[in-house]
């Protein structure tokens, strides 16, 4: 099967086995990630050491990592083997490649870390925010009353006082001044 590797020098064979095995593990990965496989469903292969001093989407060590710069390094020694006669020099530039392949990894996660968006509703958020009385509040925090709120194009109905020496009445605009205890603390606008 892999004939044409007889005769080659010895460095030219480890630099030829590494493409290979690492491109097939490659794409194996890649057929996994695009089919919505998860290293959970087989076996977390990922290196779980205590690293993580930030919180960063990318962990340095992992067979992902590995599969990557071995990859940039095997195919690297493979095609400049030829060209380049210092083995010492190649060697350096395959090892190189395989660091800059880790790092190209390394940008496009963070740039596609760049398009998730939190929508989760976190009602600290809405000091300040305006809304319109659902349900009567009654004047000077004497009982709750609702208040229907748009976040993030999302209407969210949630109880709300008033220190207003006035009721609210349905359908009024307010303003959110406080939350106090989960209850939304309202002034009229």
């Amino acid at each position: 099967m892999l004939d044409f590797l007889e005769g080659m020098d010895q460095l030219q064979k480890i630099f030829w086995y590494i493409a290979l095995i690492t491109s097939l593990i490659f794409l194996v990965q890649t057929v996994l990630t695009f089919t919505g496989s998860h290293s959970a469903d087989v076996a977390n292969t990922d290196f779980d050491g205590d690293l993580n001093h930030a919180d960063a989407p990318f962990q340095l060590f992992s067979l992902r990592n590995l599969i990557n710069f071995l990859l940039g390094f095997g195919w690297t020694g493979v095609a400049f083997f030829e060209t380049i006669p210092n083995k010492m020099i190649l060697v350096a530039l395959a090892f190189a490649v395989g660091v800059a392949f880790v790092f190209i990894f390394f940008i496009l996660i963070v740039q596609i870390m760049k398009l998730t968006e939190d929508n989760t509703f976190n009602i600290q958020n809405l000091a300040g925010k305006s809304g319109e009385v659902y349900l009567n509040i009654p004047a000077e925090m004497s009982g709750r009353g609702k208040v229907l709120i748009s976040v993030k194009g999302s209407n969210h109905e949630l109880q709300a006082m008033t220190r207003s020496e006035i009721s609210l009445l349905s359908s009024r605009l307010v303003k959110v001044v406080e939350i106090l205890d989960g209850v939304l603390i309202v002034s009229p606008v």
